[in-house]
């Protein structure tokens, strides 16, 4: 229980400083956030064997489900995806899903320069569907 209020603190401290991300698929909720992983404590950053820097990103995706109760599930997917910085450059991204409880995350690092943007691009497929959702934003980052 610990360690999922941590992550979830994980989630809150960046989603403060912007206004809510989320996107709507149907009965499917992707909420995603993106930032410098020296926003981390140092105990979710070893907890979660996350290095932090100002010149590295954290993105962070969970997929929730409404249902008929009134809190929506957190659901399992297939995740892929990419950035590319504004020159094209692309940045494969190792996506790992994070499980605590009744709680599911999917996160990935790149490196960052400042004043850098990125585009990100996603597939989601949720676990129980046969719908593929694109997800795409992007995220300028200063490291100064």
């Amino acid at each position: 229980m610990r360690h999922l209020l941590i992550f979830i603190m994980l989630l809150i401290v960046p989603l403060a400083a912007h206004a809510e991300q989320s996107r709507t698929f149907g009965n499917y909720v992707v909420h995603y956030s993106a930032f410098t992983t020296d926003y981390l404590t140092p105990d979710v950053a070893k907890l979660y064997r996350i290095p932090r820097s100002k010149n590295r990103v954290l993105v962070n995706i969970s997929i929730l489900k409404n249902n008929d109760s009134v809190i929506p599930e957190s659901v399992r997917a297939k995740v892929e995806g990419a950035a590319k910085n504004l020159s094209e450059q692309l940045r494969e991204l190792n996506i790992r899903e994070i499980t605590e409880e009744n709680a599911v995350y999917y996160i990935a690092e790149t490196q960052i320069n400042n004043e850098e943007t990125l585009r990100y691009d996603f597939q989601i497929t949720p676990e129980e569907s046969n719908e593929t959702f694109a997800l795409s934003f992007q995220e300028k980052f200063y490291t100064d």
